[in-house]
């Protein structure tokens, strides 16, 4: 996966969705439940239905995690069945991984050798030999935690008593790292206020952009003050897609809904 083929896709579908599966076992149709592997099986059907109107998936590794070693398999599945049937969308493995350098290479080759994600969301608190492991792989990206839209994010990224703000030193220091090139960054978008000085510290950059919809986000808002000649953004949209019906009718409903992001989405998009 490189940038411009991203690029490509998004002008091709007029899309810059990605869906995130959050899936969690307890919230998945009850009918889903007999199948051997439930969570893969939501996944797929997800998948099938969305894919037409997306450009990126974002399993969040907690929720397979949290099952053991089968949300594990599901979690290999999922990205299995990504790469053979839908190798033009780009996978985020939302993992937010973030340690000493000899074990952010036991990340890195988890999750770009073993499952052959295309990127993945890495913590910068412990600083550049926690990140430059991840940026060593050709095609690979890291997209890097700057900006969150949680409410805890105002603990220690933003700080309204100080001028230089802690999310603007991440930005600037990891442009400097080896291969910054390969970086993107997390950027909620109920923080619209602060994007615009984002853009002129990473001007051609990528942003991964949680936080519209079930948080608040607001996409016109978000498209103007991101995004870029080549576009530069992906909108992240997990629970208002994915858990927007518990019936059997969950897939097609879902897609219902990432075809209204969609249609939204095309408006922001020159040729």
């Amino acid at each position: 996966m490189t940038l411009d083929n991203l690029v490509s896709e998004i002008r091709k579908k007029r899309s810059f969705l990605c869906v995130g599966l959050d899936t969690d076992v307890k919230k998945i149709p009850e009918q889903l439940l007999i199948e051997d592997d439930p969570v893969f099986a939501f996944n797929k059907a997800i998948i099938d239905t969305t894919h037409p109107y997306c450009v990126a998936y974002k399993p969040n590794i907690a929720f397979y995690e949290a099952q053991g070693v089968n949300g594990w398999r599901s979690l290999e599945k999922t990205i299995g069945y990504l790469n053979h049937y839908h190798p033009e969308i780009f996978t985020i493995a939302d993992a937010k991984r973030g340690d000493i350098g000899n074990t952010a290479h036991q990340y890195a080759s988890a999750f770009f050798e073993d499952l052959d994600f295309d990127s993945l969301t890495v913590a910068p608190y412990m600083g550049r030999d926690s990140v430059e492991p991840f940026l060593a792989y050709e095609g690979k990206f890291a997209i890097l935690l700057a900006l969150t839209s949680n409410p805890g994010a105002f603990d220690f990224q933003v700080n309204e008593e100080v001028d230089k703000q802690l999310f603007e030193k991440v930005l600037k220091i990891s442009t400097e790292y080896a291969n910054a090139e390969r970086l993107m960054y997390v950027v909620g978008a109920t923080k619209t206020e602060y994007i615009r000085a984002i853009r002129k510290i990473v001007p051609d950059s990528f942003l991964l952009i949680p936080g519209v919809g079930a948080q608040g986000g607001d996409l016109k808002a978000v498209c103007e003050a991101a995004m870029t000649d080549k576009v530069g953004i992906l909108i992240n949209s997990s629970r208002g897609i994915i858990y927007a019906s518990r019936d059997s009718d969950f897939a097609e409903v879902a897609a219902g809904r990432a075809q209204v992001l969609q249609e939204e989405m095309a408006k922001y998009l020159t040729d």
